[in-house]
């Protein structure tokens, strides 16, 4: 049996990493479920690779995000996703002008227990390749707003 996935979505620096970490730290603490945060695979990917990803390698992205969810969700209680296919799909579609993800992102953001969107009220941080700035978070989060409330 799988566990309960809770998925932290929204624009960048908005906190999703911190929150996950730190949620998945309090659970394991107060209950004692088995209990994981699954990070941003985005950030390892620009990492590894030097460079933020094209339009055709979007989907592989989401694919892995989306694999590291459902490994987590096998061996655990409850799962924390910081972010999931659905961000990327949206920023493939904002940026690229490509919405192909989006079917297999909202397919997945359907099977989570829980979605959690982060809001705008932090400040703006820089932080590795894959932060594409202060203006975009408007239109992100106006865009997963949109696509959450029409599924």
């Amino acid at each position: 049996m799988s566990g309960k996935i809770i998925a932290i979505v929204g624009a960048e620096s908005t906190g999703k990493s911190t929150l996950a970490l730190a949620l998945a730290a309090r659970v394991v603490e107060q209950t004692g479920l088995r209990c994981t945060a699954v990070g941003e695979f985005l950030r390892e990917w620009c990492a590894r690779e030097g460079r933020t990803p094209r339009v055709d390698e979007q989907a592989a992205i989401a694919a892995t995000q989306q694999a590291r969810i459902e490994a987590a969700a096998a061996g655990h209680d409850l799962v924390l996703a910081d972010t999931t296919p659905l961000m990327i799909a949206l920023y493939s579609r904002i940026l690229f002008g490509d919405a192909s993800l989006l079917p297999m992102a909202v397919a997945a953001q359907r099977r989570v227990a829980l979605t959690l969107l982060t809001a705008l009220d932090l400040p703006w941080v820089a932080d590795g390749l894959q932060r594409d700035g202060e203006h975009v978070r408007a239109p992100v989060d106006r865009a997963v707003r949109a696509v959450l409330a029409e599924h």
